[in-house]
C-alpha cells in the first residue's frame, strides 16, 4: 500500500483508541449516557452498548421494543435490539453536522416499554484533520495609494478550515517582499486575522505592481495548507505637480491684433497618470477682470487667444499668471508666468485740451496778450506720440510754446479792430509724426469786445438843405443821422446844435433838434425874400467813456414860394393906382412903341417870371402887347373913323403853380401931331421924375438878386469841388423856355430840381460841369436886357 493507505490506517487507529478511552469513562447520570466518536468512521462502527450501559436485560430488549424514538440526527445511528449496541448507520461529517469550533453533540432519545422508560444518549462527534485551509478566492487584488504611510495595515482575507482545534488554521506565511510584511492579530475568537503591513513606501512611478503569496497552515501533523495569490497595484497618488515647459513665456504682439489671434500656447506636463496627470489651465485669481475681456485661455490646450481690443495706450505689458492644475484629489498646481508685450501702432489721434480760454478780448489788447492756454497729448509712443501744433493762417494770433512739453499759449500778434473783424474762429491743428500721420483740430471762438475808438460819422459833410419858405412853425424840417462803428453805449449817439454868437449862429437859435433821433424842427417860418440861406452845425456825440464826437455843417437854402403878387411899377398914378394916360399922334406908323408896362415880382424863378396880356381893349385891331416885355405897339395906322381915346387893361401874372396877378390900366389918347408934341414935353418931365423913383427900387432889387447870385455861384463852386465827378449828372440839361428872363442856373438836390435865375441871363443858361463854376454859357438867341431875377421850382 502507498503512503495514503498507511495514513488512513493510522487515522482509524487513532479514532479507535479515543473511542475505547471514552467508553471506559461513560458516566450514568439519570440513566443518560454520552459517547464520543471521530467523524468519518466507517458505517457499522460500534459507538457503544447502550443496553449494557443502561443496565437493561439484553434478552428483553426485543419484547420491550428497545429503539431510538427521536433525534434530528437519528438517521446517522442505529441500535441493535438483539444486543443493545449503538452503531454508525451513515457516514458522519462533523463539518456538515456542526458549525463552529464547539463540541459537536448529537442527542438521541431511546425508549423501552413494559414499563416505558426513556433514556437519553449523547454522541459527540470529534474532528479529524480532513480539510486543508482555504481562501474564498484564489487571487486577491489590492490597490494601495503610493502615498500610503509606512506601517499602514491592510486586512487580508482569513483562510477557512472546516476542521477545529489543532486541525484548524494555526499560522500564515507571506512570501518574501521588500515593501510588505505579515502581521497576525487575534480577533478574540481564537482566530488569527492576517494583516498586510507596508514597511517601505511604494512609488507608482518606480513599480506599479507588487505580487506575493500568502500561505495558511493548520496545526495537524502532518499539517495541511492553502495559498492566496496577492497582487498589490500601486494606485497613483497625485504626488507630482505639473511642470511648466518654460520658466517664463514671453511673447510680443501688436495692438489692435484681430480677434481670434493666437498669442501663445502654454504646455505643462505631469508625470502622474490618469486624472492626476491630466492638466487643465486657468488664469490666476488675482488677474483683473479687464484681462479676461481681452485674452481667453483654453483650459484644455493652454492656448491664449485675443478676444477683445488690445490697446497699447491702455497697457503696454500684460503679466499673467496661468495656473496649470491636474485633476487629482486634491489637485496639484503650478503657476506659469506669461509676459505679453504690446507694440504700439499709430492708432490714436492727438488730443487738444483747452485748459483756459478768454472768449472775449478787448480790441485794444496789446500784442502778446494771452487768450488761451492749451495742451496737446498723444497716447501713442515714440514718433507716433510726437505732436506738431499749427494755428490757422490769416488771424492775428500765434502759438507760443511753454516751458512744459506739449503746452502752448495762444497770444495776439497784431492789432485788433472789432470794426473790421468782430469774431475769430481760430483753428488749432495737431498732427503726430506716425506713419501715416494722424491729426485733429479744435476751433477756438474769440469775440472781440468793443472799445470806444470810433467817432460818430455823418454820411456827408457838409449837408445842403433846401427848405421851402413859409414852413410851419414847430414842425420837422430835416433829420440828420450819424453812425458809429462801435457797439452798445459806445455807439449810442446823441445830437445837439452848436449855438453861439455871430450872424450865422443867430439862426441856430430858431432851430431845435431831438437829441435821440436827430430830427430838426424850425421854431419860426422862414421868408425867402428876407433870408436866402444860412448855416449851422450839428454835433453827434457817442456815450462811450471818454465820449467821442464829430460835427456836420448844414447849409440851408431857402427856396422861393409864389407868395408875392406882381407889383406894377409903371404906369403908376398919383394916388398910387396902376393907371396911366398916353398921348400919341394920329399919324404914327405901324409898330410905333406907345408905352411899356413895367412890373416887379419879389419871387424868383417861375414864381417871378411875369407874362403880360390884354385883359380889356377898346379896339383889338389897333394895339398889340408883347407878352414878355410889356411893350404896347400899334398894329396899324389910325384912320379918321377911329376913336380918339382907347382904354387898355393889362393883366400881369407870374408863372407860379398858383399864379398871382395884377392889372394896370393904360388910356391912349390919339391927338393931332402938334398936341402930341406938346404933351410929350410935359410927359417927359413927369416921366423923368417917376423913372427916378422906379430906378431906385430897381437898383435895390437888382443888388439883392446879384448878391444872391454871387452866393449861389460860390456855394455851387464849393459843391462842385467837393463832390465826385459822377455827381455832375445832378445838373440838368438846358430847358427851352420862351420869353425873356434873368439868367438862370439849374441844379438838382435829391429828387427835386431847382433853377436860379439872375440878371441878364436867359432861362436856358446853365453852369457847365467841370468849369470854374463862374463861366456862364448863354445862348445868343435868348439874351435879354431884362434885369429881373427869379427862382423856378421844377
Amino acid at each position: 500500500m502507498g503512503d495514503g493507505g498507511q495514513k488512513r490506517r493510522w487515522e482509524y487507529w487513532w479514532v479507535a483508541l479515543r473511542f475505547s478511552l471514552l467508553l471506559c469513562f461513560v458516566e450514568q447520570v439519570s440513566a443518560q449516557i454520552r459517547y464520543s466518536i471521530p467523524e468519518e468512521v466507517e458505517e457499522g462502527a460500534v459507538v457503544g452498548n447502550v443496553a449494557k450501559d443502561l443496565g437493561l436485560d439484553v434478552s428483553t430488549l426485543v419484547e420491550r421494543r428497545f429503539r431510538i424514538v427521536s433525534g434530528s440526527k437519528d438517521a446517522l445511528f442505529q441500535i441493535n435490539q438483539n444486543n443493545g449496541v449503538l452503531y454508525v448507520h451513515k457516514n458522519i461529517d462533523r463539518e456538515e453536522l456542526c458549525d463552529g469550533t464547539g463540541a459537536c453533540l448529537i442527542n438521541l432519545k431511546i425508549a423501552v416499554e413494559n414499563p416505558l422508560e426513556i433514556h437519553y444518549v449523547g454522541v459527540e462527534i470529534t474532528d479529524v484533520n480532513d480539510h486543508s485551509p482555504s481562501f474564498t478566492e484564489k487571487d486577491l487584488h489590492l490597490e494601495i495609494a503610493e502615498n500610503t504611510l509606512s506601517d499602514t495595515r491592510f486586512e487580508l482575507q482569513t483562510a477557512r478550515d472546516a476542521d477545529v482545534g489543532l486541525n484548524s488554521v494555526r499560522m500564515y506565511v507571506l512570501s518574501s517582499n521588500p515593501h510588505f510584511e505579515l502581521e497576525l492579530i487575534d480577533n478574540g475568537d481564537e482566530d488569527k486575522v492576517p494583516f498586510l503591513i507596508l514597511r517601505k513606501a511604494i512609488d507608482r512611478e518606480q513599480n506599479t505592481n507588487h505580487s506575493f503569496i500568502l500561505t495558511a497552515i493548520d496545526g495537524a501533523n502532518p499539517p495541511r495548507s492553502g495559498t492566496l495569490n496577492i497582487t498589490v497595484t500601486v494606485v497613483d497618488v497625485n504626488d507630482n505637480r505639473p511642470v511648466c515647459g518654460k520658466d517664463i513665456y514671453s511673447v510680443t504682439i501688436q495692438e489692435n491684433a484681430p480677434i481670434g489671434t493666437t498669442v501663445l500656447n502654454i504646455n505643462a506636463t505631469d508625470t502622474d497618470e490618469g486624472q492626476n496627470g491630466e492638466v487643465e489651465y486657468a488664469l490666476g485669481r488675482n488677474i483683473k477682470r479687464k484681462v479676461h475681456d481681452i485674452f481667453n485661455l483654453n483650459s484644455l490646450t493652454g492656448e491664449i487667444r485675443v478676444i477683445g481690443p488690445v490697446d497699447f495706450e491702455e497697457k503696454e505689458v500684460y503679466k499673467l499668471t496661468v495656473q496649470a492644475s491636474d485633476k487629482g484629489q486634491p489637485p496639484l498646481s503650478v503657476d506659469c508666468r506669461v509676459v505679453i508685450k504690446i507694440t504700439d501702432v499709430n492708432d490714436n489721434k492727438p488730443e487738444i485740451e483747452v485748459t483756459s480760454l478768454s472768449n472775449m478780448i478787448s480790441e485794444d489788447s496789446k500784442s502778446g496778450t494771452v487768450i488761451s492756454l492749451i495742451s496737446v497729448t498723444d497716447t501713442d509712443s515714440g514718433n507716433n506720440g510726437k505732436v506738431l501744433l499749427t494755428i490757422s493762417e490769416e488771424v492775428p494770433f500765434e502759438l507760443k510754446p511753454s516751458f512744459q512739453d506739449n503746452a502752448y499759449s495762444v497770444v495776439t500778434k497784431g492789432r485788433l479792430d472789432r470794426e473790421l473783424v468782430s469774431h475769430y474762429d481760430i483753428t488749432i491743428t495737431a498732427t503726430d509724426c506716425g506713419q501715416p500721420p494722424l491729426s485733429t483740430f479744435k476751433t477756438l471762438s474769440v469775440q472781440i469786445s468793443d472799445v470806444n475808438d470810433n467817432s460818430p460819422e455823418f454820411s456827408q459833410n457838409p449837408i445842403e438843405l433846401y427848405l421851402v419858405e413859409n414852413n410851419p412853425r414847430g414842425e420837422s424840417i430835416f433829420s440828420v443821422s450819424a453812425t458809429d462803428k462801435d457797439l452798445n453805449e459806445n455807439a449810442a449817439i446823441s445830437y445837439h446844435i452848436v449855438r453861439g454868437e455871430g450872424t450865422q449862429n443867430d439862426m441856430a437859435s430858431f432851430l431845435n433838434i431831438n437829441s435821440d433821433n436827430g430830427h430838426i424842427s424850425a421854431l419860426k417860418s422862414f421868408d425867402f425874400e428876407f433870408l436866402k440861406m444860412f448855416q449851422f452845425q450839428v454835433v453827434a456825440t457817442d456815450s462811450g467813456t471818454p465820449s467821442l464826437s464829430s460835427n456836420v455843417t448844414i447849409n440851408v437854402f431857402i427856396l422861393d414860394q409864389n407868395d408875392n403878387a406882381p407889383v406894377i411899377l409903371y404906369p403908376v398914378s398919383a394916388n398910387g393906382s396902376a393907371e396911366g394916360v398916353e398921348k400919341i399922334p394920329r399919324n404914327m406908323n405901324v409898330g410905333h412903341l406907345v408905352t411899356k408896362v413895367r412890373a416887379y415880382d419879389a419871387d424868383i424863378g417861375y414864381n417871378g417870371w411875369l407874362l403880360f396880356s390884354i385883359q380889356e381893349v377898346t379896339d383889338h385891331s389897333l394895339f398889340a402887347l408883347d407878352r414878355y416885355t410889356g411893350q404896347i405897339r400899334t398894329l396899324r395906322s389910325f384912320t379918321e373913323t377911329d376913336e380918339a381915346e382907347h382904354k387898355l387893361v393889362i393883366l400881369v401874372k407870374d408863372n407860379g403853380n398858383v399864379s398871382l396877378s395884377a392889372t394896370a390900366t393904360v388910356i391912349i389918347n390919339v391927338v393931332e401931331p402938334k398936341e402930341a408934341f406938346a404933351a410929350s414935353d410935359v410927359k417927359s418931365a413927369v416921366k423923368d421924375e417917376e423913372e427916378n423913383s422906379v430906378t431906385f427900387y430897381l437898383i435895390i432889387t437888382l443888388g439883392s438878386v446879384s448878391a444872391l447870385f454871387i452866393i449861389s455861384i460860390f456855394v455851387l463852386i464849393i459843391m462842385q469841388c467837393s463832390k465826385a465827378p459822377d455827381d455832375s449828372s445832378k445838373y440838368l440839361q438846358d430847358v427851352n423856355y420862351d420869353g425873356t428872363l434873368c439868367h438862370s442856373i439849374q441844379y438838382r438836390s435829391g429828387d427835386k430840381r431847382y433853377m436860379l435865375v439872375g440878371p441878364r441871363m436867359s432861362i436856358g443858361s446853365t453852369i457847365v460841369p467841370g468849369s470854374n463854376g463862374n463861366t456862364l454859357v448863354v445862348p445868343e438867341h435868348r439874351r435879354s436886357a431884362s434885369g429881373e431875377v427869379s427862382a423856378v421850382h421844377l
